[in-house]
């Protein structure tokens, strides 16, 4: 008997304790609860099958971006090579040149 008292407490207190939970989550959502938005048919708020008419910082942000791309691949193509190994070659045909004796590769 006692038994039973004690479990249906503990389970009245674990439901009054999810359904506060609960509460609690609903309270939070500040946004008032989810929100759907309708579809109108219309992509980014533009009516369709009419001519699209430019803002005025589009061309500019176009012609900005495509700019700095093509400035930015031609500097990396034309960039010194700074590795270890270009340096460390060149070192080496110094020293080589200095001492007089330079690399000769035959035909194999």
């Amino acid at each position: 008997m006692v038994a039973s008292l004690v479990r249906s407490a503990a389970s009245r207190r674990v439901s009054s304790a999810v359904r506060n939970a609960a509460q609690q989550q609903q309270r939070r959502s500040a946004s008032g609860g989810i929100h759907f938005n309708e579809p109108s048919g219309r992509l980014f708020g533009e009516k369709v099958r009419q001519k699209r008419v430019k803002e005025d910082w589009e061309n500019i942000y176009y012609y900005g971006f495509g700019g700095t791309c093509l400035l930015t691949a031609i500097g990396l193509y034309y960039k010194r090579d700074t590795s270890i190994q270009t340096w460390a070659r060149a070192e080496a045909m110094k020293k080589m040149e200095a001492e007089g004796t330079l690399p000769t590769y035959e035909r194999s």
